[in-house]
């Protein structure tokens, strides 16, 4: 008589090793943020947002310097002509942002995202972090070559001193990676480019040109409050500026933070 016996347990091959949270492992940040840079750069759409951030700089920052000399305004950093260049080269890292989010709902992309990375919190904060590094590395990009470009633009018409010019440089960086940051949550929290676009443009750009053409304190006051304005204020010090530079510069980060936010509980009540 035989007496059965139980299957022999397979080892485990020597190399293998039990998923670590968060070290790599599929869902975790580590991963997450792999999968975003990878489908970052896959798209044409990020390099043509670079390449015309590039050209944007290099003829605004010439044109600004240009009139300064020609009209002889008194002589400046050079640094305030990429630092003005902001107002029209953020649009093209808000195009960047806003893209690499609402592409994968209109393709349907985005479920399998979802899938992969279960954790919705994780997925919203890749993104961010992924247009963050992206925004600051072009934006202080950016400014470098505007500032090379305004020097000679100026024609002696602007003062350099690396301190104060590094720190401009640095200042319009970080304003971009903030500026990503709030693009990717207005992208989640409405889903579609033409409306993010429309309400980043109008925050942007359209409703602070129509309080500054308007004039007046109160609308002033209330323009330094909103993004652009504390961030204009963040990348050019100035003594009659109405808060320091800091100050401007954590003013865009409550509103990217906001965005932030909004876009996270959107992303989590209406899923994909």
């Amino acid at each position: 008589m035989t007496i059965p016996t139980a299957p022999a347990r397979r080892a485990d091959p020597p190399h293998a090793v039990p998923d670590a949270p968060g070290r790599g492992s599929p869902g975790g940040f580590t991963g997450a943020v792999a999968a975003e840079w990878t489908k970052l750069w896959s798209v044409r759409a990020a390099w043509l947002c670079l390449l015309a951030g590039l050209a944007i700089t290099g003829v605004f920052t010439y044109y600004y310097a240009s009139i300064a000399r020609i009209n002889e305004h008194p002589v400046q950093p050079v640094g305030n002509a990429a630092a003005s260049s902001a107002v029209l080269v953020q649009f093209t890292v808000v195009v960047l942002a806003t893209v690499a989010v609402t592409s994968e709902y209109a393709t349907g992309s985005v479920r399998a995202s979802l899938l992969s990375v279960p954790r919705r919190h994780r997925v919203h904060a890749a993104k961010a972090l992924v247009a963050a590094v992206v925004g600051f590395v072009a934006g202080t990009t950016f400014a470098v070559m505007g500032t090379a470009v305004a020097w000679v633009g100026f024609d002696g018409r602007a003062s350099f001193a690396f301190g104060p010019s590094l720190r401009q440089i640095l200042a319009v960086g970080l304003y971009e990676a903030l500026v990503a940051v709030l693009s990717v949550g207005v992208a989640f929290a409405t889903r579609h480019p033409a409306g993010a676009l429309s309400i980043l443009v109008t925050l942007l750009w359209a409703l602070p040109s129509i309080l500054l053409g308007l004039g007046g304190p109160t609308l002033s006051d209330l323009n330094d409050q909103l993004p652009h304005g504390a961030g204009d204020h963040f990348m050019h010090p100035a003594a009659e500026a109405p808060y320091a530079p800091v100050t401007g510069g954590l003013i865009v980060a409550a509103w990217a933070a906001a965005a932030h936010l909004i876009g996270l509980y959107v992303l989590r009540r209406r899923d994909a």
